[in-house]
């Protein structure tokens, strides 16, 4: 494994900066995020260690962002892909995505971009004391390069209002959190129904940048107060995702481990998701709020935002009716956040609670959507659905 030739970015973990997030599509380069750095998979390691594998111990080539886990280091490909609009083989070669090892390959951008992330680690370091303050993002803005002319039709144009973007909280006026809180309780069905909804199961489908787009059968298993597993049969293998509520995996063949733990924000992340099947605790799994609102599709939000201690806040969207209709969450990794978005719809009763029956995750290097056919409340769910997942096979023939 060749080690770095230059000097490597140091991986802040102070509140800025840490946690971590998300997912990649090795079958969906069209729309997969940029990999402008090294990465292959390491021969012969599958063996699923005590403590995550770092980026440098499962990936060769990687010189400049290490120390860190495989999760993070996946999720600040999608971080580049989101800066400059570009895909996996816009840096790596024509034919990474035939294996991983290909992507440990050398090409001109994958040198830029190391060269650009020394630039920008200076640039925090000498004019904001270390934090994260300028990212890739900051100059590209979603293009390859970065513009030094003024753009007069952005300058005079209406400008694009981001309801994902919120920095100002009102100080007095409009309802209170516990008032948004109890509104929503009530629209789901009341307190002593959310309470006597303690699990479910259900099946749908599922489509995504993983599958082609292609709808694949999806299966889940929820336990009250935050089990969740899913399991996605797709063409390539079955794809798992499992939240025990203290840890998490993700066991699919199109990932760069057999077996992936989750961790920092994405860890949170499963955490988080897993609660909303039963929102009860929500409020109480937060230390602080504030509320404001904004509008989506031209309708009216109200948006609740949640902040725990060293990580980053978690935005929650409800509708007129009082019901949950998006969620954003964040994550840390060592060259920024990314966010994660999932839009919530088609709320149906189960004895006597509104479950959402479809979803859209989108995040910076994909977007799926899940819609369920048929949710089977109060069942017993074996103890063994929630354990730690069996490393993924390799990927079936398509």
């Amino acid at each position: 494994m060749r080690r770095a030739a230059s000097s490597t970015v140091p991986v802040d973990r102070s509140d800025n900066t840490r946690s971590g997030l998300k997912r990649t599509i090795l079958g969906a380069i069209a729309s997969l995020g940029v990999c402008l750095l090294a990465v292959a998979m390491a021969n012969g390691q599958t063996r699923q260690t005590e403590r995550p594998q770092l980026a440098e111990e499962a990936f060769k080539n990687v010189q400049i962002i290490r120390g860190i886990p495989v999760d993070e280091f996946m999720d600040t490909m999608g971080m580049f892909a989101a800066a400059t609009g570009m895909n996996c083989v816009d840096c790596h070669t024509s034919d990474s995505t035939d294996s991983w090892e290909n992507f440990a390959k050398e090409t001109p951008l994958k040198q830029t971009a190391r060269r650009m992330l020394l630039m920008v680690d200076a640039i925090n370091k000498q004019n904001f004391k270390g934090v994260r303050s300028v990212t890739c993002y900051t100059c590209h803005h979603g293009d390859r390069r970065p513009k030094p002319v003024p753009s007069l039709v952005v300058q005079y144009s209406a400008p694009v209002e981001d309801p994902n973007e919120i920095d100002i909280f009102p100080k007095t006026g409009g309802p209170t959190p516990d008032q948004v809180f109890d509104k929503y309780i009530q629209a789901l069905g009341g307190a002593q129904r959310l309470a006597n909804f303690t699990s479910f199961t259900a099946k749908g489908t599922y489509s995504g940048y993983d599958t082609d787009q292609a709808k694949a059968t999806i299966e889940i298993f929820a336990k009250a107060p935050a089990q969740r597993t899913t399991i996605v049969h797709a063409a390539f293998g079955d794809s798992v995702r499992v939240y025990d509520g203290r840890s998490a995996w993700i066991a699919s063949p199109d990932k760069p481990l057999p077996l992936m733990p989750l961790t920092g924000g994405n860890l949170e992340g499963a955490k988080i998701e897993a609660m909303v099947s039963f929102p009860a605790q929500i409020k109480q799994a937060f230390g602080q709020w504030r509320v404001t609102s904004t509008s989506i599709d031209d309708r009216e939000v109200r948006v609740l935002q949640g902040t725990i201690p060293r990580q980053p806040p978690v935005n929650f969207y409800f509708d007129e009716s009082g019901l949950l209709v998006r969620l954003v969450r964040l994550a840390d990794t060592a060259i920024g956040r990314v966010p994660t978005q999932i839009d919530y719809a088609d709320y149906r009763e189960v004895s006597g609670v509104k479950v959402p029956f479809r979803w859209t995750a989108t995040w910076t290097d994909g977007q799926s959507t899940t819609q369920l056919v048929e949710v089977q409340a109060n069942v017993p769910i074996d103890a063994a659905k929630f354990a730690r997942p069996a490393p993924a096979l390799p990927p079936k023939t398509r």
